[in-house]
């Protein structure tokens, strides 16, 4: 490139850079211990396993699971049942002061062999809540949700114009070169570009499920208000009758029956927006890899327990859904966990010394950088501008 070129280069990636850097040392510092969400929820108590049971018969039946929870806040409703492949022997669930509530009232844990309470998982509550809405919507809702999304953007553009500087700054160092001998912001400046280069690939895949993950609920809505709609429209219509109680245990085995080898994600009660007034809504994963990740809806009616409807969730839902587990690292077990906290301790690093970097040099010139970034060891003018000596910019 021309040395134009790689100054414009070099201003968007100075500006993206400063615009976002503050914000995603926010959401790596978060992010770190939400990797092991799970795991630290356990051991703060605020989860529990299954028990050990060595006799195990029939599975509970969900109806008493959902009057228990019923009784446990009469004006209060079920909106979802809950399931985990990782945890097969229990059921969750989620229960609103509305049906269509966004806020949770509770979130029961049950035995799904016997049908016991176990626990009651509590609600905004710890450190861990802190995190996760600091790194969720900084305790602004909707509105800081898509604003880090928007960061999340410019983060990406200042990932990529910075591959586009590395070349021409790395044409005269081996890979991995560090000046120690340098002055501390030449040295401080290889370490940045190091470790930004070894992270790349993650830093960019992370961000990008990061700014989708933002969208979730345009994206959920959209689905809503286009394919489940159009899956309710197409049903006889059918007047709710309070003498009957819809049977969420019926609805869920016909479901099993008609996808066997597929587990619960969650299923939505009727009256739920992801439902009907009539129908229940099952929500099934497969068994195996990234299928494991994805959801098909199965529309039930809630008086007959009969499927009435099932479509394959759009590009754009599966999109979100994949992006989600694979911005946390939950595809592999505690390995890949491991990995992806080694790579956030790594972006941590990369974020630091870029503050680091316009802390201590706030002004410097694009020529001074450039000048730099030519030198391979002996200080050296260059032919730009009348750039000054690399050794003392």
């Amino acid at each position: 490139m021309s040395p134009g070129a790689i100054k414009k280069w070099f201003h968007i990636h100075k500006w993206t850079s400063l615009v976002s850097m503050v914000f995603l040392l926010m959401l790596c510092v978060t992010g770190l211990p939400l990797i092991f969400y799970h795991e630290i929820d356990h051991a703060l108590g605020y989860s529990v396993d299954a028990p050990v049971i060595d006799d195990v018969g029939p599975r509970a039946n969900i109806d008493d699971i959902v009057r228990d929870a019923t009784s446990r806040r009469p004006d209060d409703k079920v909106q979802y049942l809950v399931g985990s492949a990782d945890e097969p022997d229990l059921w969750f669930i989620r229960m609103a002061e509305d049906i269509n509530a966004l806020k949770a009232s509770a979130f029961y844990i049950y035995d799904a062999r016997s049908g016991d309470f176990l626990h009651e998982y509590p609600l905004g509550q710890g450190v861990m809540n802190i995190i996760f809405r600091l790194h969720y919507d900084m305790f602004a809702g909707i509105a800081g949700t898509l604003f880090l999304g928007f960061m999340g953007l410019v983060f990406v553009a200042s990932l990529i114009s910075g591959i586009v500087l590395y070349g021409p700054y790395m044409r005269k160092l081996r890979f991995g070169d560090i000046r120690r001998l340098r002055s501390k912001r030449i040295k401080w400046l290889d370490i940045h570009n190091f470790s930004g280069i070894v992270t790349f690939v993650w830093l960019f895949v992370v961000g990008l499920t990061g700014v989708i993950n933002t969208l979730s609920i345009p994206i959920f809505g959209q689905w809503q208000a286009s394919q489940l709609a159009e899956m309710v429209a197409a049903q006889p219509e059918r007047r709710t009758d309070p003498s009957i109680i819809p049977s969420a245990d019926s609805a869920l085995r016909a479901v099993q029956a008609a996808a066997p080898g597929q587990h619960l994600g969650f299923m939505a009660f009727p009256g739920n927006h992801f439902a009907s007034p009539t129908h229940f809504t099952a929500f099934m994963q497969g068994a195996e890899s990234w299928q494991s990740k994805l959801l098909q809806p199965y529309l039930v009616d809630a008086y007959t327990s009969r499927i009435v409807a099932h479509r394959e969730l759009p590009w754009y839902v599966n999109a979100l859904l994949l992006s989600q587990p694979l911005h946390f690292g939950d595809y592999g077990g505690m390995p890949l966990k491991i990995l992806w906290a080694l790579l956030d301790i790594l972006a941590i690093l990369v974020l630091i010394s870029g503050i680091y970097l316009w802390l201590k040099r706030r002004h410097t010139t694009f020529e001074a950088w450039f000048a730099a970034a030519r030198e391979d060891g002996e200080p050296a003018r260059t032919d730009m501008h009348n750039a000054p000596v690399a050794g003392n910019s």
